[in-house]
């Protein structure tokens, strides 16, 4: 396993070139590996195994866009529960590696579950719907949370591997190798001649074979405190303490607030995009992966490329600039009558995808004090998983109650993310780039 020398020696490596360091490909192909999961399981195969079980007529379909909606949503809920306390784990344990190893591994098996219950055959029923599509449904939910979950101490992790004047440099590089991972993760798409079991079961072994250098290769530093117990309401405290010291860091919560919006309308568009490009605009499910393909290509470059544009004019005027790249593309797939509209539409989320990770991670380690650099990731999780709650909560809800009106239910659905996008431009742009805890010393 390597030592923290090799992180140590990988911090002082020249250029560009810390970047192809054991360690650091190490923590950036976990990225590789959660990215094959995130688009394989999120973003496309489990959106058209919904859809293609229960989507026989267009209501069914409306229908199925609010349960994946609600199954993204309960997931999230899930993470809005424990994501602060997963904060306080890392600050009071030091430990983040563990916590990665463990959620990636429970989130693995339970995509292999999703795998085993879609190629159940049953006749029973239960709410009117196939006992084995529930199941597959369920473990869904699971498996998404675990892997959200990992992504707490994974993002927290990026501060121990290189100085901060290579922080952009390095989390730009994580995702773009990330979504280079998804491409990777696409060709599973030739088993879906031989049933969703197959893809889902492809993708945990992908999952599993592409956190395997992180495993083996990476550890965690010393532990600050050893044996260290965090009881569950010694951890929720906490974070209640720290909403309560909020005034003295109103710059970070403000982020918040505004990444809050932002990612409302990001998560949603991740959850339903397959759907909505495929029952909306007319795309079949080939040419989806196609245009998944081109999004991810886009997505590759607007990470790297805002990684350096974050680096020369900092992260807080660069997250002004996707949101803004969100609300035109949302705008024009709200709108498209055809499916070139829908093209350009995808390409310019995929660079706002790309680079949200890279500009809000960033920003974060900006605005947070080193000692509580953590707990605050684990309210930026916070912030971001009720919104991935409430975001697909409203589009679910909407294209529910106007299922009646078919393809109009989801681009009203689509135009509510606009609003949310707007909204969260509107409080980033308002808010003071300053470390108010620096200042405050």
């Amino acid at each position: 396993m390597e030592s923290n020398r090799d992180v140590q020696s990988a911090k002082r490596t020249g250029g560009i070139g810390f970047l192809l360091s054991l360690p650091i490909l190490s923590w950036a192909l976990y990225d590789f590996a959660n990215t094959i999961f995130s688009s394989n399981i999120t973003t496309v195969f489990f959106p058209f195994y919904v859809t293609d079980t229960i989507g026989n007529t267009e209501e069914m379909q409306q229908l199925g866009n609010t349960l994946i909606a609600y199954a993204n949503a309960l997931s999230s809920l899930f993470l809005v529960i424990f994501s602060p306390l997963f904060g306080v784990w890392i600050d009071q344990t030091g430990r983040k590696q563990r916590y990665i190893v463990r959620f990636a591994s429970i989130s693995i098996v339970a995509t292999i579950l999703m795998g085993v219950f879609a190629g159940w055959e049953s006749d029973r029923l239960l709410f009117g719907l196939p006992i084995p599509f529930i199941a597959t449904v369920l473990v869904f939910v699971l498996a998404k949370f675990f892997y959200n979950s990992s992504l707490v101490f994974y993002d927290a992790k990026i501060s121990d591997l290189v100085p901060r004047d290579r922080l952009s440099t390095l989390s730009g590089f994580g995702v773009a190798v990330g979504y280079i991972g998804t491409l990777v993760g696409l060709l599973v798409y030739f088993l879906m001649d031989y049933g969703y079991e197959y893809v889902f079961l492809a993708t945990a072994g992908l999952y599993l074979i592409f956190t395997l250098p992180l495993v083996f290769f990476l550890k965690d530093k010393q532990p600050k405190q050893k044996n260290t117990r965090v009881s569950i309401w010694g951890g929720y405290k906490e974070i209640i303490a720290t909403f309560k010291e909020i005034s003295k860091h109103r710059s970070i919560f403000r982020f918040m607030m505004a990444y809050f919006f932002v990612n409302d309308a990001i998560a949603t568009t991740i959850a339903v995009m397959s759907v909505y490009a495929v029952s909306v605009v007319g795309f079949s499910s080939g040419q989806f992966i196609l245009l998944y393909l081109v999004s991810t290509v886009t997505a590759i470059v607007g990470s790297f490329c805002f990684g350096q544009i974050a680096a020369k004019i900092g992260a807080h005027r660069s997250f002004s600039f996707v949101a803004l790249v969100m609300i035109i593309a949302l705008t024009i797939g709200a709108l498209a009558t055809a499916q070139w509209m829908f093209w350009i539409a995808g390409g310019l989320f995929g660079i706002a995808l790309g680079s949200i990770w890279v500009t809000s991670r960033t920003l974060i380690v900006d605005l947070s004090p080193t000692e509580k650099r953590g707990q605050f990731f684990g309210l930026f999780a916070f912030s971001g998983k009720v919104s991935s709650i409430i975001g697909p909560v409203i589009y679910g809800s909407i294209t529910l109650v106007l299922k009646d009106f078919g393809d109009l239910a989801s681009r009203l659905a689509l135009t509510s993310l606009i609003l949310l996008t707007i909204i969260g431009l509107v409080i980033h742009v308002t808010t003071k780039q300053r470390a108010d805890w620096a200042e405050a010393r």
